[in-house]
């Protein structure tokens, strides 16, 4: 008796940890990239079910999906379209930031968003 009261509360501990584990990145997050020594703005909003990203993303080329989110602890992955061409994003969140890679047309751009304090 003793032993399944003990193996249901590990289990519920194991619970509670893995979501605690998975980044918490729901919310809005700006940043800019740099394009030929311009500043571009971009803006996400993210939304975390479990281990599932989804959301949008605002850029000067319009609002666009994210597709294909994956939460692993810290890491985030997704892809947005934009204008026909698949923008592939990968990021490690921290506690006030996300830094991100995104791979565009051949190119990599680096970026880091911060969460916007008003949402």
């Amino acid at each position: 008796m003793n032993s399944k009261i003990f193996n249901s509360f590990v289990l519920a501990v194991c619970g509670v940890l893995f979501c605690v584990i998975l980044a918490d990145v729901s919310g809005k997050w700006s940043g800019y990239i740099d394009y030929n020594g311009n500043d571009i703005p971009l803006t996400y909003n993210f939304k975390a079910d479990g281990d599932k990203l989804t959301g949008t993303s605002d850029t000067p080329l319009g609002t666009a999906d994210i597709t294909d989110g994956k939460i692993d602890k810290d890491m985030i992955s997704f892809k947005v379209d934009l204008n026909g061409s698949t923008a592939t994003h990968i990021g490690k969140v921290y506690q006030d930031s996300i830094k991100l890679k995104i791979t565009y047309n051949g190119a990599d751009f680096l970026t880091t968003l911060k969460r916007n304090k008003t949402q």
